[in-house]
């Protein structure tokens, strides 16, 4: 047990210290998360808004789909998008990987599913609530869509925050596409699991301390935004 006591006073000793290499670890995988958080949302919100309120064939084959996605093996999505980023593969001119941008497009594709997913399952009953009233109050097609992400606020931030989570707690996409290169591609879970293998039990539960209170702060912060 006293090796968790050490990881607690590690890692209070880490934050107050302003250890460098520790917080450029922390400002990258918040960087890289909030990036690809935005991008999925920008992406998976107005889709997943759309095929609700659009009624088209093979939409029960699509809503089947995205929440199949939304349980996709991180390293599966990792291995797809080296293939597709390696010298190589079809984007290998763009020399992405092993960089922070390629992190970002691993990440991006892991939660885009998981945005809509939420979008599609927890507001269907109300949005088509507020459809309908649309509707009946002779509102466009612009003015509809307004008024569903206005009534379904929430919903789209906690979708948001949930896809931010399941970003900054990523590690074998990331891993794949990042490298874990000290200074350029070292995440916070990258750094667990390097110092995990390593037997630096101490180093790692202080860092997943530092990244359970990060998030935290970060729900805690979108969630006051939406009160």
């Amino acid at each position: 047990m006293n090796y968790i006591f050490d990881g607690l006073k590690e890692g209070v000793h880490l934050l107050v210290t302003f250890n460098q290499d520790v917080y450029q670890v922390i400002f990258l995988s918040i960087a890289v998360s909030f990036m690809s958080s935005l991008i999925s949302s920008v992406i998976g919100i107005p889709l997943g808004l759309l095929i609700l309120s659009k009624d088209f064939t093979l939409k029960k084959m699509t809503v089947r789909l995205i929440n199949t996605m939304m349980a996709m093996p991180p390293v599966v999505i990792g291995l797809v998008t080296a293939i597709l980023l390696a010298r190589k593969g079809p984007f290998g001119v763009f020399e992405l990987m092993f960089t922070p941008s390629a992190m970002v497009i691993a990440q991006t594709i892991l939660i885009t599913p998981i945005v809509m997913g939420i979008i599609i399952n927890n507001t269907k009953a109300k949005a088509q609530h507020t459809i309908d009233t649309c509707e009946s109050l002779g509102a466009n097609r612009f003015e509809t869509f307004k008024m569903l992400v206005l009534e379904l606020r929430k919903v789209i931030m906690g979708a948001y925050v949930a896809g931010f989570g399941r970003a900054v707690s990523e590690v074998g996409a990331i891993m794949l596409v990042g490298g874990n290169i000290r200074g350029a591609t070292r995440t916070m879970t990258t750094f667990i699991a390097m110092n995990n293998s390593m037997g630096n039990y101490e180093t790692s539960i202080a860092m997943g301390l530092i990244l359970i209170l990060l998030a935290f702060v970060a729900n805690t912060i979108l969630y006051k935004l939406i009160e």
